[in-house]
């Protein structure tokens, strides 16, 4: 172990590792320039704002740790001379370093990024949307978007799982109607202050009537600290015949 490496196998190390970490790390630049291009390309808000809430922390995640592979495996190329012993302490030493960076980097896009990500949607969801005669859209508020809701789509909304946006151009009449899930958001968690508290499963506990309203329980569970809550929601009366073919 104390023997030096033979000048030319630590020659050809250096070369071709250099070569695997450029790859390696450039494929991780491409992730995170392919999605900003992304975000630049994207102007629908709408389909930005499934973009950014479906894969934007995934990508760069993924971005992230292979730049950190490939450096790491670029510090490891630049000695001239050494023995095999050292070689192995110094891999050692850049694996420890570069899985506590990626630790920290997974941590924030865990357990901070979320608050971020969160304003940016907000933003976006409630960006005035432009119908194809170049106006502003009115967005409806929960009693007026009824309308032009069916009863499937207000089943889900008084399931809390779904929530549609209901965007109506004042002039023309056109309607955009936009859905969002309910359960890809996380809250945040009351006991950690951390945005991880998501649904684990949800039950009916009255079922609504036409006289009465029902009773939906959610119950949730941090993705941080295990904490656990539940939370109570009405459901709405069912509509009878009359008003239904009213």
């Amino acid at each position: 172990m104390t023997d030096p490496i033979s000048p030319s196998l630590l020659e050809a190390w250096n070369t071709y590792g250099q070569y695997l970490a450029y790859a390696i790390a450039g494929v991780g630049v491409l992730i995170l320039l392919g999605h900003y291009l992304k975000l630049l390309t994207t102007t629908d808000a709408k389909s930005k704002y499934d973009y950014i809430n479906m894969h934007e922390i995934n990508l760069l995640w993924y971005g992230f740790l292979l730049i950190l592979i490939g450096a790491s495996l670029y510090a490891n190329t630049l000695r001239a001379n050494t023995t095999w012993l050292w070689f192995f302490v110094w891999i050692f030493v850049t694996l420890m370093v570069s899985m506590i960076v990626g630790v920290v980097i997974q941590n924030v896009l865990k357990f901070y990024y979320p608050f971020f990500i969160e304003k940016r949607l907000k933003k976006l969801r409630f960006t005035p949307r432009i119908s194809p005669d170049g106006r502003k859209m009115k967005l409806l508020s929960e009693e007026e978007e009824d309308v032009y809701l069916d009863e499937g789509m207000q089943a889900e909304e008084d399931a809390f799982s779904v929530d549609y946006d209901v965007w109506v151009d004042e002039v023309s009449g056109y309607t955009k109607i936009e859905k969002y899930n309910g359960r890809l958001h996380a809250l945040q968690c009351s006991e950690c202050n951390y945005q991880t508290l998501k649904i684990d499963r949800e039950e009916v506990v009255q079922e609504a009537t036409t006289t009465e309203e029902g009773e939906l329980m959610k119950y949730y569970t941090c993705g941080y600290c295990g904490h656990k809550e539940r939370k109570s929601f009405s459901i709405s009366k069912l509509r009878s015949e009359e008003e239904t073919t009213a």
